[in-house]
Parts: C-alpha cells; structure tokens; sequence
C-alpha cells in the first residue's frame, strides 16, 4: 500500500462499505487502484476543469512557502479574489457557514502520527475541531468551526461568530480573505465555507459544549503527493473524498473542503468538489 500511495496523487479504492467507527483508524485497507478508475465521476479527465491537470504531484518543496506572513496571506487573497464561486440558494432554515482559519502551527502536537520534523511554529495551519463526544449529532467527527446561520447573517458573519464560540478566537470583517463553493450536505445544508486569516495566534480555548479538542492542521500537510483519496461506497455512484492526515484521513465534507482550499487558495486551481459524497455514517 504504501508502494502505490507514493506512485499517485489520486487513489480509489475497491467497492466496500465502512462505519463511523472507522473513521479516526488508518488509510482504508482496500486502495487498490491508480487514477482515472473507469465510471468515476470527478477522477475522470472530463469531468474537470482545465486548470485542475495539476491535480497531479506539484507539491512546493520548500516549507518556506508556508510560514505565516505578508506573503502567504496575498496569495491566498489574490487567488480566491480571482475564484469564481459557485454558490448554492439552498433552503430557508438550512443555511450553515465555516470557517478555514489561517493561524500558525504553535506547539501543536499533530495527530494520527503526523511528523513536525520539518515544522517551525511559525508555519501556517488551519484550525479543525474533533466535535464533542457527547452530542446527538456527528458526535468526535472532524469539523471546521462553524454552523446554522442566524436569521439575517450573511455567511462571514456566521463563520466569524462560530469561530469565536467555538474556538474563542475572535476576528473581524478585516480577516477575511474569501469564500471558497458552497457544499451541500446529505443532511440538505448548504453550507459557505469562508476564509479568514488569524496570523499568530498563541492561544485557542476549546468551547466543551461543541469542542472536543482543537487541532492546528498545517498546509503543508495538505499538500501530500498521495491527497486526496477517493473512496467507493455502495451508497452512491460518486467516491467519498479523504484527505490524508498523518496515518489518518479526514472525510468529507470537511475533507472535500480543505481540498479545494489547497487547491483554489494555495495553487490557484479552479478545482471544484461538490460532486464528492459523504461516508454513510455521516448521511444523518
């Protein structure tokens, strides 16, 4: 397995099914497969955009590209300035907005055996949460801090108000950056993710009512040669999208979204991911 994870960026694996249980434990054991699997809606060449060719390797060796600072946050900027958004209209009461938060690495320790070999404190991350064990709904899933829109709140206003509930981080209009396309969940939300930079943060308090933990994911580990991984359910004719994390994954829709966050903010790639499905224990 690990032979063919380093010789493609784009793996799928074999028609199965796995459970929620599954979902913090390691790669799916199935992969089997390398790119452009015949039937597959999103790895087949047609179904992409033209500047998506380099969804191939193209990884930024050099971590220096990644360190929190003036240059990062222009070419975020500039690259979803240039991205045209696909938006949804979605359904009253059923509108929710996240957050993808630049911040810088700190002291996190990573996870899933992730290495910071490489890393300074002062390179970039996104903040992700694990969810609160004990809720009724998506309880210990990764999540972006975010949720429901409030009754006349646009989605940077519900992003910037999640976030500090959440994470106790508290931003202004000023740190956004951008809005990435909207995705519509199993559950029927459409939900905006928006991009916000935070800059060096020492300090992030988890909320115990939502927040399980915290975790500082960096960019560079979003830039992997084998991300993402697409994976076949018996659910659904389109693959489920994971994004390698460590020794780990994290699926969609989270995954799907820090997907085109590489993709669109950090390359400039008009890549679009609403076409990817949800594992079936997220279909609630």
């Amino acid at each position: 397995m690990m032979e063919t994870r380093q010789r493609s960026a784009i793996l799928i694996r074999a028609r199965g099914s796995y459970s929620q249980d599954e979902h913090p434990g390691q790669f799916p054991e199935s992969v089997s497969c390398l790119i452009n699997p015949p039937g597959c809606r999103g790895s087949n060449r047609k179904d992409r955009n033209e500047t998506d060719e380099l969804i191939k390797p193209n990884i930024m060796e050099d971590n220096s590209s990644f360190i929190i600072g003036n240059e990062l946050q222009a070419l975020i900027r500039q690259h979803l300035k240039r991205f045209q958004v696909n938006a949804s209209q979605g359904t009253a009461g059923k509108r929710a907005a996240v957050a993808l938060t630049v911040v810088n690495v700190a002291d996190d320790p990573g996870v899933y055996g992730m290495s910071r070999e490489k890393l300074t404190k002062e390179h970039a991350a996104l903040i992700l949460t694990r969810r609160n064990p004990g809720l009724n709904h998506h309880a210990g899933q990764w999540a972006l801090p975010g949720g429901r829109n409030d009754e006349g709140e646009s989605p940077e206003e519900t992003a910037l108000r999640e976030l500090h509930e959440e994470v106790g981080l508290k931003l202004t209009q000023n740190s956004i950056l951008g809005r990435l396309d909207d995705f519509i969940t199993r559950s029927g939300f459409a939900i905006t993710p928006v991009v916000f930079w935070g800059g060096t943060v020492l300090e992030l308090i988890p909320n115990p009512a939502e927040v399980g933990s915290i975790h500082r994911i960096p960019i560079a580990e979003l830039m992997r040669e084998d991300a993402p991984i697409l994976d076949s359910i018996p659910e659904s004719e389109n693959p489920v999208l994971l994004m390698p994390i460590g020794q780990s994954w994290i699926a969609s829709p989270t995954g799907a979204i820090l997907y085109q966050f590489r993709e669109v903010a950090i390359h400039g790639r008009d890549t679009r991911v609403a076409h990817f499905e949800q594992p079936h224990f997220a279909w609630q």
